[in-house]
């Protein structure tokens, strides 16, 4: 008895739900498909953040892991709700003289643009942690989680509204179909100016100018993360269509693959032949490189543009790393100002050579390479300048770096008490767990050795030391 009683409820559920519901239609139906994409887009990218995570602990060393975690889960919460709150106004919001958005605060007034919303929140928070990598191993937590209140706040929204909201950079018809200048030069050059206000690892650099390298712990870990954010990448741009388009997403992933694949082959032969071995670092950062060339116009180069932009981010990658390392003293522990900064630049320029419809190589004239090169020249002073300013007033009320104390033992114990790895290190010598104050003489002078020859029997390995 029960069983038919329930049958019939269901029956009579189920005619009722039929003949309230509006039958579907093809924009309804095409409405829903698109969605799906997008969202389906945005979580890619926020698979991302693992990748992005992945390679800067691997191209660490552990002491430091715990703290790149906290770092990157935190920029992940903090983000989304910053861009909640103001960031997607500043950035969709109604326009102010092609500036700045001013409407949208908390969404209000946005409700219908939930997917497109959620879509730009993991974009915001790529940006950011674009900086975390390159700051890795001595800037204090709190530091740059400032820093990246201000990125997702203010200054990333205003760059994206040049180009992604209506503003005046969109209006001259500026090329960046996913994010080479918008999100990965940006995000580059705050970590550019946050690494020229740390300075240096301890003994990365010699006093007589030698360049120390400093070899991360578990570049495994590392290689996990490249193709999780490789993975991630076909959301990152081929979501960033906002619709399921036949014509259109299958053309950009082949470009974004064929674009990766070119910068791992070009970086890793390049590497052959310049420094006698393929360097596996190098290599690895070669698929973002290529990855980063192509962000700009994924949706605007054939596949043959695309691996001429893939091979020769692969070729930039290399020698900009020796040169922002070796020339320029910037110490970037993962290469994050040459992936997302150089080949940004190189990738936004790119379109304006390669553009089927536009480009300087199509017949399309200099013009859309001159807008090209002006926004890239208006993004790097808006952001030099804020960021730089932003430093400069934090760093007149303290320090953005951990103590040399805190640097030698790991910022894992400095800044959380903890280890992500379960073992005991050499410095812990006394029972109440303070550092004696003869702690870390002749590490410095030892790290500043690498490479050269001891007068000492045994000459201590630096991976393990340090």
């Amino acid at each position: 008895m029960k069983k038919k009683i329930s049958a019939a409820l269901f029956v009579s559920l189920l005619a009722a739900t039929r003949v309230n519901a509006a039958d579907p239609t093809v924009e309804s139906v095409s409405a829903s498909i698109d969605m799906m994409w997008v969202m389906f887009g945005a979580v890619l990218v926020f698979l991302m953040h693992a990748g992005f995570t992945m390679v800067e602990t691997g191209f660490t060393r552990s002491k430091n892991s715990l703290n790149i975690l906290m770092k990157n889960m935190l920029t992940v919460a903090v983000s989304s709700v910053l861009y909640f709150v103001v960031g997607f106004a500043l950035m969709f919001g109604n326009s102010k003289g092609g500036f700045i958005g001013s409407s949208g605060f908390f969404l209000n007034g946005e409700s219908d643009q939930m997917s497109f919303f959620v879509f730009q929140i993991v974009f915001a928070a790529t940006c950011a942690t674009i900086i975390s990598g390159a700051v890795a191993e001595r800037m204090k937590l709190s530091s740059y989680m400032m820093l990246t209140i201000a990125m997702v706040a203010v200054i990333y929204p205003v760059v994206g509204h040049w180009v992604w909201g209506g503003g005046w950079l969109s209006k001259l018809g500026f090329v960046d179909f996913a994010g080479s200048t918008v999100v990965h030069l940006t995000g580059a050059l705050g970590a550019a100016v946050a690494v020229t206000f740390l300075g240096a690892r301890l003994g990365k650099y010699g006093s007589d100018g030698k360049v120390n390298a400093i070899q991360g712990h578990n570049i495994p870990l590392g290689a996990l993360g490249v193709f999780i954010l490789w993975f991630g990448w076909f959301g990152f741009n081929g979501g960033s269509t906002l619709a399921a388009d036949p014509a259109l997403v299958p053309g950009i992933i082949a470009t974004t693959l064929m674009s990766g694949s070119c910068g791992v082959l070009s970086s890793a032969l390049y590497t052959k032949f310049r420094y006698k071995r393929i360097d596996a670092s190098l290599t690895l950062n070669g698929a973002l490189a290529g990855l980063v060339g192509i962000t700009a116009g994924t949706a605007n180069v054939s596949i043959p543009g695309a691996i001429v932009i893939g091979l020769i981010a692969g070729i930039i990658l290399v020698e900009a790393v020796h040169f922002i390392d070796s020339k320029m003293k910037l110490d970037d522990p993962v290469g994050a100002i040459t992936v997302h900064g150089i080949c940004g630049i190189w990738g936004t320029l790119a379109v304006g050579l390669l553009d089927t419809a536009n480009g300087l190589f199509y017949g399309g004239g200099v013009q859309l390479l001159g807008i090209q090169a002006l926004g890239i020249i208006a993004v790097m002073g808006w952001t030099i300048g804020t960021v730089g300013l932003f430093l400069f007033v934090l760093t007149r009320f303290s320090s953005i770096r951990v103590s040399s104390e805190e640097e030698i033992a790991g910022l894992d114990f400095a800044e959380h008490g903890s280890s992500a790895y379960e073992f005991r290190e050499s410095f812990v010598a006394t029972g109440d767990g303070n550092l004696h104050p003869e702690f870390g003489v002749g590490l410095i002078d030892r790290l500043n050795k690498v490479g050269k020859v001891s007068d000492k029997p045994h000459i201590s390995n630096v991976n393990e030391t340090v």
